[in-house]
């Protein structure tokens, strides 16, 4: 039988993971539900619960890795594969994002369009944090230079 520290260890992970999960399911169907006020209480009450639980870790990093996670929460439901199923010539492979995004193929392109929407596209930006922004503007670059699946 294990000993008392590695159940209790075992446990508080468990919990952890259940709280992380919880705060993100809560704050994803907030976002989609309130005011943007509430929005951004309801993100930073999430993260800093996480936080203080210890299961934000990795979550809170930025980078391309962070961005494909949120890009797959957010965006795939319209954009999976880098397809476009609302406008299906305005992909985000890298032929499309050099002809239809504007200002370019790069990172700040697709920040401005992400937080302030555009055409059928719903602006993200009381939806997402800036970081969160900025991680799924770089998955977007680094997978459409790569080639999407």
């Amino acid at each position: 039988m294990p000993n008392m520290p590695t159940i209790q260890l075992f446990y508080n992970r468990n919990r952890n993971m259940k709280l992380a999960i919880f705060s993100t399911l809560f704050a994803t169907a907030v976002a989609f539900s309130v005011p943007k006020e509430a929005v951004k209480a309801a993100g930073a009450a999430a993260v800093a619960g996480a936080v203080t639980f210890g299961a934000a870790g990795a979550a809170l990093a930025s980078d391309v890795a962070a961005g494909e996670q949120v890009f797959n929460a957010n965006c795939a439901a319209c954009h999976a594969g880098g397809q476009n199923v609302i406008m299906p010539e305005k992909t985000l492979e890298k032929e499309a994002l050099d002809q239809y995004l504007a200002g370019g193929r790069k990172e700040s392109s697709v920040i401005t369009q992400v937080t302030g929407g555009k055409n059928a596209m719903p602006a993200f930006g009381g939806r997402l944090s800036d970081e969160e922004i900025a991680d799924v503007a770089a998955y977007v670059i680094s997978t459409a230079d790569a080639g999407w699946d």
